[in-house]
C-alpha cells in the first residue's frame, strides 16, 4: 500500500483540523472578552450562585474558610532580604496585600511589629489598578533592589517595576516593563537580563519569550541587545545570573520542550554550550556542576539511573571530565524531590513512599561527604536557605494532613531546630487518623495513596468521600495540612483521600515517563484503580464518591467523567484541560506538547483522541453531577476548555453547573474573599451530592 507524500499528507490534517473546528457548535465560547461570551458566563454564575449559594452549608463554610484565610495564626513566610526578613500577607485589613518586613528577634516573638514596605492596596487604589502581587526578585548579594511582578487580576501576564526596599519607593526612571510574560534576571546593579514580548515573532508558539536581551540602565528597551534567539517552536528561553557560594555562573537555557532544555555557559566571555543530552537538568553548588537526568544516561560503561543527581567539577567537566560523584541515586521506592543550599552545605529532600526525608552534604578537602539528618519517619518536609551567600542556616518546615505547620531555624551539620513559629489547629484533629494504601491499577502496578479518616469510620460505603488527584509534569502530592478541608469536609462527616497516580513524581522521573504522551491512560487507570479500592474497602461507593482536581488534574477528572462515570456521584472539575484536538492551538497550550503529545500529528492523535473529554461525550450516558470552575483571567490554560465541555454537556440534560471568577488567574483567586467563595460553593456542591 502506497504512503501519501508529506504535503499532502500534511494538507489532510489542516483540512480534518479545520472540519472539526467547524463542526464545534462552542466554539465562540474560546472568545475570551467575546460580549456574547461573556454574557453567557454571567447567566451561568447567576444560576450556580443563586443555586449553591441557597445550599445550608454554603454560609456557614464561607465564613469559616474566610476566618481561616484571615487568621492571624497562619505562619507568616519570610525571605531575608539585606538584613531583614520579608512577608507579604493578606488579610481583611489588606484584601490585596501588604509586603512587610522586620528584624528576626521580632520575628521570633508570638505577634512580631512589621514594617510596611509596600501597601498593594493603597497602589493600586492610587494608580487605580487590580493588582495581584506576584512577588520580588532582588539583586544579591547585598539585595538593595529588587524587581516587582504585579499583575492585573491576577493572570500570568505582569509589569516589572524596579523597587528600593531601603527607601521603601520605586526607583524614579528605573527598570520597567510593560504588561507581558516576561522574564528578568539582574546581570548587575546597572543591567538586566531580559525576555520579553520585544514585538511580532518575539514569543514562542506557546506564548513564552524567544529572545534575551541585555538591558542597560537609562537604555530604551528598544535598544537592549540581542544575546540569544531560540526558535518559535520552542516553549521558551531564559538567560540568569546564578550565585553560587559565592561564585557567580551566567547561564542561558533553552527549552526545545516542556521536559528538555539546552544550557549555555558564559565562559571567558563566551556563551558555550555545555555537552549534555537535553533531558539532563542543570545546577551549580560552588564550583560543582549538579546535573540531573530524566532519563538513562549511559556514560560510558556506567548509566546513571533517571532521577540521579550527580557532581563535578565544572571546569573538569568543561575539559572533558565525566567521572562524576553521586550524591543521589533513587531506589523503587525513593526519589529526589527538592534540592536547596546554604552557604556550605546542600540538602536534599526525598521521598520514601511519599514520605519526606532528608540529607546533608558538604565538601570537605575537595570530597563530598553526607549525613542524614534526624526528622519525623512520616509528613512533608521543606526546607529553604536563610541567605545562601553568607549563612548556614535554613528554614526548616514540617506539616501532615493532620499536624499543623512547623517553621523552624535549622543550621547544616546539626540536628537541633529552634522553632521560630508553630501554626495552631484550625480543626480539633485528635477524631482522625491518617492511613496509606495501595492500589492494583489495570497492569498490575502498586499505586499509593492517602486516605484521612474518623477513627472509628464505619467501613459500610456509606461514609462522603473526597477523592484529589493531578498525576502529571512530574508533580508529587504529599502529606500537608489544610485547615480549610478540615473545617470544611472532615468536620461534617467526610472522608479525604489523595491519590499519588503515575504521571506525578512521586517515585521520580519513571512514575512520570509511565503516564506521559502515549501512556497517559495509565494516569486514568490509577486513578480509577483508587475509586474502586474505596468501594472495596467499603469507605465509600459510587453514590458517597466525589471527585476533585485541576488544570491536569481537571483533564483527570474530564476523562474520569467520560471514561468511568460509574464510579462518582460528584464531580470538582477546576481549570481544567478539557479539548484535547485543540489544546496546543490555546494560550499556553503547544508548551504542553511534550506532556501529551501533539494533536495535529495523527500517531498521536490516534490516542489522545480515546480519552479526550470534550470529544469523548456520549449523549446518551449518565454523568454524574459535575461543577466547572474557572477564570476568565487565566491567561495559561484556556477557559474555553471548561466554557465549551458544560455547554455542550448542558445540552445534552447532564447535571452540571459552572462558575468562571472574572479575578484571579490560573492558580487561584484574587483575594481571600474570592478564594472563600468558591471554596464554599465547591464545598457546598459537594456535601449536598455525597452526604
Amino acid at each position: 500500500m502506497k504512503t501519501l507524500g508529506p504535503t499532502l499528507s500534511l494538507t489532510l490534517l489542516a483540512l480534518s483540523t479545520a472540519a472539526s473546528a467547524a463542526q464545534d457548535p462552542y466554539l465562540w465560547l474560546e472568545e475570551i472578552q467575546g460580549k456574547e461570551a461573556l454574557a453567557w458566563v454571567s447567566q451561568q454564575n447567576t444560576n450556580t450562585r443563586q443555586d449553591l449559594g441557597r445550599q445550608a452549608d454554603y454560609p456557614t463554610v464561607r465564613r469559616e474558610l474566610l476566618t481561616i484565610l484571615d487568621s492571624n495564626d497562619r505562619i507568616p513566610s519570610v525571605e531575608k532580604i539585606g538584613g531583614l526578613y520579608y512577608n507579604f500577607w493578606r488579610d481583611k485589613d489588606h484584601p490585596r496585600g501588604v509586603w512587610r518586613r522586620t528584624t528576626l528577634d521580632e520575628y521570633r516573638k508570638a505577634a512580631p511589629q512589621w514594617e510596611t514596605v509596600l501597601d498593594l492596596d493603597g497602589l493600586a487604589k492610587e494608580e487605580g489598578e487590580n493588582w495581584v502581587w506576584q512577588g520580588a526578585d532582588c539583586l544579591r548579594p547585598n539585595q538593595e533592589r529588587c524587581l516587582l511582578r504585579l499583575s492585573r487580576g491576577g493572570g500570568d501576564a505582569a509589569v516589572v517595576r524596579e523597587f528600593d526596599p531601603v527607601a521603601k519607593a520605586f526607583v524614579k526612571d528605573g527598570f520597567q516593563l510593560p504588561e507581558a510574560k516576561s522574564e528578568v534576571s539582574w546581570q548587575d546593579h546597572d543591567s538586566l537580563y531580559v525576555m520579553s514580548d520585544f514585538g511580532p515573532g518575539s514569543l514562542t508558539d506557546s506564548g513564552y519569550p524567544r529572545v534575551v536581551k541585555t538591558w542597560r540602565r537609562g537604555q530604551p528597551l528598544a535598544q537592549a541587545q540581542t544575546v540569544f534567539e531560540g526558535r518559535q517552536a520552542d516553549v521558551a528561553v531564559h538567560a540568569a545570573r546564578i550565585d553560587a557560594q559565592g561564585r557567580r555562573y551566567d547561564v542561558i537555557t533553552r527549552a526545545p520542550t516542556f521536559f528538555t532544555t539546552e544550557t549555555r555557559l558564559l565562559v571567558a566571555g563566551e556563551w558555550r554550550r555545555l555537552d549534555k543530552p537535553d533531558h539532563v537538568g542543570v545546577d551549580f553548588f560552588d564550583n560543582w556542576l549538579l546535573l540531573t537526568p530524566k532519563q538513562d544516561w549511559k556514560i560510558g560503561a556506567k548509566t546513571w539511573r533517571s532521577g540521579s543527581l550527580l557532581a563535578i567539577d565544572v571546569e573538569a567537566y568543561l575539559a572533558g571530565a565525566r567521572d562524576f560523584t553521586p550524591l543521589f541515586e533513587p531506589s523503587a521506592t525513593v526519589s529526589l524531590a527538592e534540592q536547596t543550599s546554604t552557604r556550605g552545605s546542600l540538602l536534599l529532600t526525598t521521598l520514601d513512599n511519599v514520605g519526606s526525608r532528608l540529607r546533608e552534604w558538604k565538601v570537605v578537602a575537595g570530597q563530598w561527604q553526607s549525613r542524614t539528618v534526624d526528622t519525623p519517619s512520616f509528613g512533608s518536609i521543606s526546607v529553604r536557605a536563610v541567605d545562601p551567600d553568607r549563612d548556614n542556616r535554613y528554614f526548616y518546615s514540617f506539616t501532615d494532613f493532620l499536624t499543623p505547620p512547623t517553621l523552624a531555624l535549622a543550621e547544616a551539620g546539626s540536628d537541633q531546630r529552634q522553632t521560630l513559629k508553630q501554626q495552631p489547629g484550625f480543626f480539633d484533629a485528635s477524631p482522625y487518623r491518617i492511613q496509606q494504601w495501595f492500589a492494583v491499577s489495570r497492569d498490575g502496578t502498586r499505586v499509593p495513596y492517602f486516605l484521612v479518616s474518623r477513627k472509628d469510620i464505619k467501613l459500610d460505603g456509606s461514609n462522603p468521600t473526597l477523592l484529589y488527584g493531578y498525576g502529571g509534569f512530574e508533580v508529587s502530592l504529599t502529606p500537608r495540612y489544610n485547615g480549610a478541608l478540615g473545617k470544611a469536609w472532615l468536620d461534617r462527616g467526610g472522608v479525604y483521600a489523595l491519590a499519588n497516580i503515575r504521571g506525578g513524581g512521586e517515585y521520580g522521573p519513571a512514575w512520570h515517563e509511565a503516564a506521559r504522551k502515549h501512556l497517559r491512560q495509565n494516569a486514568y487507570d490509577d486513578f480509577a484503580a483508587i475509586a474502586e479500592d474505596l468501594a472495596k474497602r467499603g469507605v465509600a461507593n459510587a453514590r458517597h464518591l466525589g471527585i476533585k482536581g485541576g488544570s491536569n488534574g481537571g483533564l483527570l477528572m474530564g476523562v474520569m467523567l467520560t471514561q468511568r462515570p460509574e464510579l462518582f456521584n460528584a464531580v470538582v472539575c477546576q481549570v481544567p484541560l478539557l479539548d484535547m484536538r485543540r489544546f496546543n492551538r490555546l494560550l499556553a497550550g503547544a508548551s504542553w506538547m511534550d506532556e501529551y503529545g501533539n494533536p495535529d500529528q495523527p500517531e498521536d492523535w490516534a490516542y489522545i483522541r480515546r480519552y479526550s473529554p470534550y470529544q469523548n461525550l456520549k449523549p446518551d450516558a449518565r454523568y454524574p453531577a459535575t461543577l466547572f470552575m474557572t477564570s476568565t483571567l487565566d491567561d495559561r490554560v484556556h477557559p474555553g476548555h471548561a466554557r465549551k465541555m458544560f455547554a455542550a454537556m448542558q445540552t445534552m440534560g447532564a447535571p452540571v453547573q459552572y462558575f468562571e471568577r472574572t479575578e484571579g488567574g490560573h492558580g487561584a483567586a484574587a483575594n481571600h474573599q474570592q478564594e472563600a467563595d468558591i471554596a464554599a460553593m465547591e464545598y457546598a456542591f459537594l456535601l449536598r451530592q455525597l452526604r
